[in-house]
């Protein structure tokens, strides 16, 4: 196996010059080419760092906790790639753990990882009243809390809400409702509030008790029951607008002739449903790249402000929505 020797030769610097590139925690005090040169040789060489020896040099084990809340959630997969990449370039590694919703499990996969001398965590499990500890070096990824106390990187939800509604309104609709996601959640909330803003105040909402197929089902029956004239819904993201398009059929109602739907997230096969969702992309892999950067500066500077990172979205139309009917 290549050695930092090998890699410094490589790169034409002495060792200790490439072990400090090699660490994101002492990379700054490297000249950026030189940081460069350093990564390249060790690319090339295939070197991977002697984490053992490292743990017992700086009693760090260069292993990140990344706890999400359903893995079978489509939206997650490219973050946890994103998350994984950016962890490896520093030469840290992802043990991730899967809580399908529940706060026991989420509460025993924090403390087993914390048994394992983890340096910090990355998670997508947060409510907004979650008080986090403050002693681990801490990132929220797509949620973060109202306290605002935590790190944090997301995508831009209000302006993707108000991009969707001002859609609509541009094909006619004016009778618009909201399947919202859950409330005790900020990617629910955050939408929900941009969407009343979006409407000028106007409610006509449910909200979902997850961010599922199933919940965006019930739902929608429980806000066409409400409000029947409806012409255009708004969900809270794809899985629920996915339960939106069950529940409509099973009111004999077709998307979008009768009523146009629209998602959020734009997660794998959006394009592939019929009819294709109308819904916001958001930047999945760079959501988890930046969280992993954003760990590895809190791990190098606890004490550092708690940033709060919100990635750009975009509109992507499809044939769930089109004009409204008369």
């Amino acid at each position: 196996m290549p050695t930092i020797k090998d890699v410094a030769d490589r790169a034409g610097v002495h060792a200790a010059t490439a072990s400090r590139a090699l660490n994101s925690a002492t990379r700054g005090m490297v000249n950026a080419r030189t940081v460069t040169r350093v990564l390249e040789a060790a690319k090339a060489l295939g070197y991977a760092p002697n984490s053992a020896a490292r743990s017992l040099r700086t009693r760090t084990s260069s292993v990140a906790g990344v706890i999400i809340p359903d893995l079978r959630n489509p939206v997650f997969p490219p973050i946890v790639r994103g998350i994984e990449d950016g962890l490896r370039e520093a030469g840290y590694m992802a043990l991730l753990g899967n809580t399908d919703g529940d706060a026991v499990r989420e509460r025993e996969l924090f403390d087993a990882m914390r048994g394992r001398q983890t340096d910090g965590f990355i998670l997508a499990t947060s409510r907004r009243d979650d008080a986090l500890p403050a002693e681990v070096p801490t990132v929220l990824v797509n949620r973060r809390t109202d306290a605002g106390g935590v790190p944090s990187v997301t995508a831009d939800n209000s302006v993707g809400v108000h991009m969707l509604v001002r859609a609509l309104v541009h094909l006619g609709h004016s009778r618009i409702g909201h399947v919202a996601g859950p409330r005790h959640l900020s990617t629910g909330w955050e939408r929900y509030r941009a969407f009343v803003d979006a409407m000028d105040g106007a409610e006509p909402v449910t909200f979902a008790e997850a961010f599922t197929e199933d919940a965006g089902f019930e739902a929608t029956l429980r806000l066409l029951d409400t409000v029947p004239d409806l012409t255009a819904i708004v969900a809270g993201n794809d899985l629920i607008a996915l339960g939106c398009y069950a529940a409509l059929a099973s009111r004999g109602l077709r998307v979008p002739e009768d009523i146009s739907v629209t998602g959020f997230n734009d997660i794998p096969f959006a394009d592939r449903q019929r009819p294709g969702l109308t819904t916001i992309r958001i930047p999945h892999y760079d959501i988890g790249l930046e969280s992993a950067r954003l760990l590895l500066e809190r791990i190098a500077n606890p004490a550092g402000p708690a940033k709060r990172i919100v990635l750009p979205v975009e509109l992507v139309t499809r044939g769930s929505t089109g004009p409204a009917r008369n």
